[in-house]
């Protein structure tokens, strides 16, 4: 019998997908709550960028890797692989958006919304990161 896999809540979504940036070294991650504001697109927007459209398609890559394999979710929609400047991946109530460096200074999407909540995501050092892969392997 095929086991079930729990609902994953939004932020539990957002964090994934954090993990899956973290994974391709994306820098400068940004989560924008969402949740408080009525009328939203979505719960969050985690927003990155990479140094190159190849970063930014590994990226993606990994996201949606990370994603399925934690929570079972695939991507409902995705747009940008073309050139991979803007790279949108669409959970649903998570939308990640994964930029090259000068299209995010850009377009700062970050700025859009004064009344939302924004969290930086500090890099995790190669220890936190290691001690993050092996409690996921022993669970």
């Amino acid at each position: 019998m095929a086991e079930k896999k729990a609902k994953t809540t939004a932020l539990s979504l957002a964090n994934l997908a954090i993990e899956g940036i973290f994974d391709k070294k994306g820098e400068d991650v940004i989560r924008i709550d969402f949740r408080k504001m009525k009328n939203a697109v979505a719960d969050f927007f985690v927003i990155c960028h990479g140094n190159s459209p190849a970063q930014v398609e590994a990226i993606a890559d990994s996201i949606e890797m990370t994603v399925k394999k934690n929570s079972g979710q695939q991507v409902w929609k995705k747009e940008g692989f073309e050139n991979a400047e803007w790279v949108l991946l669409d959970f649903v109530d998570v939308v990640v958006h994964i930029f090259q460096a000068e299209t995010r200074k850009y377009y700062r999407l970050e700025e859009l919304w004064a009344d939302a909540e924004l969290k930086a995501i500090a890099t995790p050092t190669p220890t936190e990161n290691n001690t993050m892969k092996n409690s996921k392997a022993k669970a």
